[in-house]
């Protein structure tokens, strides 16, 4: 069986790692050269994913076609489909996905619970919906790992808002920001993942630290894992999606994004699952039994960033030190080059509880840097 993965990012990297344990082959299309997927990729070509003809001729090759990002060809996906070759996440998914204004339209035709938002064309509408502020503008098309992203406070910040078609969506105050993997094959059978809780960045506005599973009563995680496995059945997706969630302080759990593919939020899930989110992906395409979801471990993730003033050759200092302690495995994304805030590997850790395995983190995030083999370290 021969497996087309359009984007060779470190998702697609994991999810061939899996992949390879069923000796299966992969066909990887991505525009870097030396992305993480080029150098594990049965075959490898170099094309930008939004090229309609690339797309197509790669997927023609292959016995199911699936994505590691959102931003492709969604035409040469359709004509793949038409032609009786697998596509999943389905095209019509990714449409209502790969633009933030549908998708939050989608959460309001199914009365999917989700903070209140406009749909503004430029940032002179930000004006006419003074309501909503203090808001977050998102941009619909576009934006990714925090970038397309803004704070609308007050009125004075419209001078430096996003002039491109956007969400305004209302700021959710005191938020706990958790999130959830759904999976569904196409027989319709639908596991989820226990819930993990997000520690973000602010400056990076990225996934600092995740636990899981999240601090919430059994009441709050019941309900969010309903949540989206009733987004993912009325998708009718077929995939795997990670569903993210503001728990707000009086606790009404919100929908914020979802991402129709593995996830920053999952990558704990190799170690501390029984099965991981990249088997349960590959599981839910090739209409596969989908395994089970319990923790084996309480687990804590840290993402591993490229250190600001550091560009070049990548070196992971303090790595040694890390991994003398127990239960921390680290996973590095094969990228040649550091830039600040990069997103380079993770490590995840198991501990007896929560608590324990987060402090953990914390110890190898103040271990591991992230530098350029030749920038000084200070």
């Amino acid at each position: 069986m021969k497996i087309g993965i359009i984007g060779g990012g470190q998702l697609g990297r994991m999810f061939i790692q899996n992949g390879l344990n069923y000796g299966l082959e992969f066909l990887v299309l991505d525009p870097d050269p030396e992305a993480p997927c080029s150098a594990i990729a049965n075959e490898f070509v170099c094309a930008d994913r939004n090229d309609e003809e690339a797309v197509y001729n790669l997927g023609k090759k292959c016995d199911v076609v699936t994505i590691e990002i959102e931003n492709v060809s969604i035409s040469a996906l359709k004509q793949l489909r038409d032609e009786g070759i697998p596509v999943f996440p389905q095209p019509q998914v990714l449409e209502v996905i790969q633009d933030k204004g549908i998708q939050k339209q989608f959460y309001r035709d199914n009365n999917l619970p989700t903070a209140d938002f406009a749909l503004i064309d430029s940032k002179e509408d930000i004006f006419n919906h003074q309501e909503l502020l203090p808001a977050m503008q998102k941009m619909r098309v576009g934006g990714y790992d925090g970038k397309g992203v803004t704070p609308i406070k007050s009125l004075e910040d419209v001078e430096t808002a996003f002039d491109a078609p956007s969400v305004l969506e209302k700021w959710v105050p005191n938020a706990l920001e958790i999130a959830v993997l759904v999976s569904r094959n196409s027989k319709g059978e639908i596991k989820s993942f226990p819930v993990v809780e997000l520690v973000f960045n602010p400056e990076a506005n990225l996934v600092d630290y995740l636990v899981s599973p999240a601090r919430i009563d059994v009441e709050l995680e019941a309900k969010a894992r309903e949540i989206s496995e009733s987004l993912i059945k009325k998708l009718d997706m077929v995939g795997l999606l990670a569903v993210e969630m503001f728990v707000t302080a009086d606790g009404e759990v919100l929908i914020n994004e979802m991402a129709p593919r593995p996830h920053n939020s999952g990558h704990h899930t190799i170690e501390a699952c029984f099965t991981s989110q990249y088997d349960q992906h590959l599981r839910s395409i090739m209409n596969w039994p989908l395994g089970s979801t319990v923790l084996r471990s309480a687990a804590a993730m840290v993402n591993l960033l490229g250190e600001k003033g550091h560009s070049g050759p990548v070196h992971y200092a303090g790595l040694e030190d890390a991994i003398e302690e127990t239960g921390v495995f680290p996973h590095m994304y094969g990228k040649a080059l550091t830039k600040p805030f990069r997103k380079m590997g993770h490590v995840t850790v198991l501990d007896n509880n929560t608590k324990d395995a987060l402090l953990k983190a914390q110890r190898v995030k103040e271990m591991i840097q992230v530098v350029s083999s030749n920038t000084p370290i200070h």
